[in-house]
Parts: C-alpha cells; sequence; structure tokens
C-alpha cells in the first residue's frame, strides 16, 4: 500500500511539475514567481533532473545541513546535484510557501522517508531575473 500511494504521489508531483515546464520553457528563475522555483528545487532535489540547477540560486546561495553542521556553497552544491543527476528519491513529497513578500519568501518542503522526514527551510529572493534560492537549512525528524 506504502509503494502505491508513493507511487501516484511521485507521478502526480511529476505530471505536475511537467505540466508546469510545457507551458513556459522558459528558466524558472526568471519567471516572477517563487513557486516555479521552488518546483524546479523540488525536481532537482528529489528526482535528479533539472537543467536550471545553477540558475535557480543566488550568488552567495548558502545550504546548511543541521544534522552534521555542513554548509555548502552555490558551487559544491551545483556539482552535487550534478553528480547525482538521475538519482530518485524513494519518498512523497510536499511544500508549502510560508511566507511572501515583495523581499523575500519561505517555503517548507517535505520529504516523507519510510524511516525518518526531511524538511527543507527554503529562503528565497527577488533578483533582477526574478526569483531565486538564498538559502536552504535541512533538518531531520
Amino acid at each position: 500500500m506504502k509503494k502505491a500511494l508513493f507511487t501516484l504521489t511521485a507521478l502526480f508531483f511529476v505530471l505536475t511539475s511537467m505540466s508546469s515546464f510545457a507551458a513556459n520553457r522558459s528558466n524558472p528563475s526568471s519567471i516572477n514567481n517563487s513557486k516555479a522555483v521552488v518546483n524546479t528545487y523540488m525536481a532537482a532535489s528529489v528526482l535528479g533532473d533539472s537543467p536550471w540547477n545553477k540558475n535557480m540560486l543566488t550568488e552567495d546561495f548558502t545550504l546548511i545541513n543541521t544534522a552534521n553542521g555542513t554548509e555548502h556553497d552555490k558551487k559544491s552544491y551545483s556539482k552535487f546535484l550534478k553528480e547525482n543527476k538521475g538519482l530518485k528519491y524513494n519518498c512523497a513529497t510536499s511544500y508549502e510557501m510560508l511566507n511572501e513578500t515583495e523581499d523575500s519568501a519561505l517555503a517548507k518542503a517535505t520529504l516523507q522517508f519510510e524511516n525518518f522526514t526531511r524538511v527543507d527551510y527554503i529562503t528565497l529572493q527577488p533578483s533582477k531575473n526574478g526569483w531565486k534560492i538564498a538559502k536552504i537549512v535541512t533538518t531531520y525528524q
């Protein structure tokens, strides 16, 4: 039952992502829509596929993993995504926009694995080319 639920959830996420990008094949970070950037992040991190990895991050991007205290910049995180292209996580996903103003946005992405939950808090900021991810703080439950 869990496998079927995961498969349906993953399929829904993939179809939703594909349909949102099918209408506009331009770089999602150039779209003035923070949700499109969060969708791109979710596709890159969970499904291992996004042609816009480098474009969705600010130049001073930081990823902090609270479990082991590590910190990564744009270069090392982009390298990680490139090295793991095609790697698909076996988890159910969801996200919600917690807050959005003209100057910033905060999203919460939840990745529910069989034995633990990963929660990413995603801070976005607008740029001249649209919304970009400035910081991700990853926690585990």
